[in-house]
């Protein structure tokens, strides 16, 4: 029993950051409002009538994951805002790591705030990784189907993942899993076949009344396979990366960081009435 705790205690960190790696390594300061987002004053345009609210992944926090994005957004005339949620207690910068039910609160709270600010009836979502599968927890669960109009996820793990196999291994360790969703449960709940995981695709993968984009990529090492953030229902478009730009290599960080194709994508669906084609040389 000892060796195999032994071993369990080496694979475990392995696990949380194959599990919680999905952003990038966090800035010195702390998130504060950064190149001209978070905007509490910022008025949703006729252009552009709803904020758009970016949740981002594991590990991540509002600041780090959408240093890219956010000011691309912003540049396009959108009011853009984005959260910290699932917060553990004494770890600065990286969050994503509270239970996925309860972040999903920390979200409807925070689209609250957000609407009370801009006096818009309804928010548009772009998640990235768990701020994706974790934003239609927030739609099914704790009433944002009626305050959203659009939720865009950029490699989310909608149905988990399993690393390649990789969380088959915490089997191998009586406890191993009890401990580490003890310690981080936002890890362990996005694991294929967790118990929220299985309360949010039963019954189908989405709510009526919302528009549903989810844009992956092949080399996606984090959700495996990259498939399953795929959706089926109605009004979903699902959008392999290498479809619009086969030279594009971009795995499962930089489609949310810095891709220029996955960035032109998500304005196509935001505002789906002006989208244009998205090809390698979008920006």
């Amino acid at each position: 029993m000892k060796l195999r705790w032994s071993r369990a205690l080496t694979c475990l960190p392995a696990l949380v950051l194959a599990l919680g790696v999905v952003t990038a390594p966090p800035a010195a300061a702390a998130p504060t409002v950064s190149s001209g987002w978070n905007n509490y004053s910022c008025k949703p345009s006729a252009a552009h009538p709803r904020p758009v609210v970016l949740v981002h992944g594991t590990l991540g926090n509002s600041v780090d994951n959408w240093l890219g994005l956010a000011p691309y957004l912003v540049a396009r005339g959108y009011c853009v805002f984005s959260l910290d949620y699932g917060q553990l207690p004494g770890v600065p910068f990286f969050h994503g790591l509270g239970a996925v039910d309860a972040s999903a609160q920390q979200l409807a709270d925070y689209v609250d705030r957000v609407l009370a600010a801009t006096g818009t009836r309804k928010v548009d979502l772009v998640g990235h990784s768990q701020g994706g599968m974790m934003s239609r927890v927030y739609l099914r669960f704790h009433g944002g189907a009626d305050k959203v109009d659009t939720l865009v996820g950029l490699a989310p793990d909608n149905h988990g993942t399993d690393l390649d196999g990789l969380t088959r291994l915490l089997d191998l360790f009586p406890g191993a899993k009890d401990y580490l969703g003890k310690l981080t449960p936002g890890l362990t709940d996005q694991i294929v076949g967790s118990d929220i995981l299985n309360r949010l695709n039963a019954g189908g993968d989405t709510v009526p009344g919302v528009h549903y984009t989810v844009i992956a990529t092949k080399y996606d090492e984090v959700v495996t396979p990259h498939t399953s953030g795929f959706l089926d229902g109605p009004d979903v478009r699902n959008v392999l990366l290498q479809d619009l730009c086969p030279a594009d290599h971009s795995e499962h960080l930089a489609i949310g960081l810095g891709d220029g194709v996955a960035f032109h994508e998500t304005a196509n669906a935001l505002d789906p009435a002006h989208a244009t084609p998205t090809t390698c040389a979008a920006a």
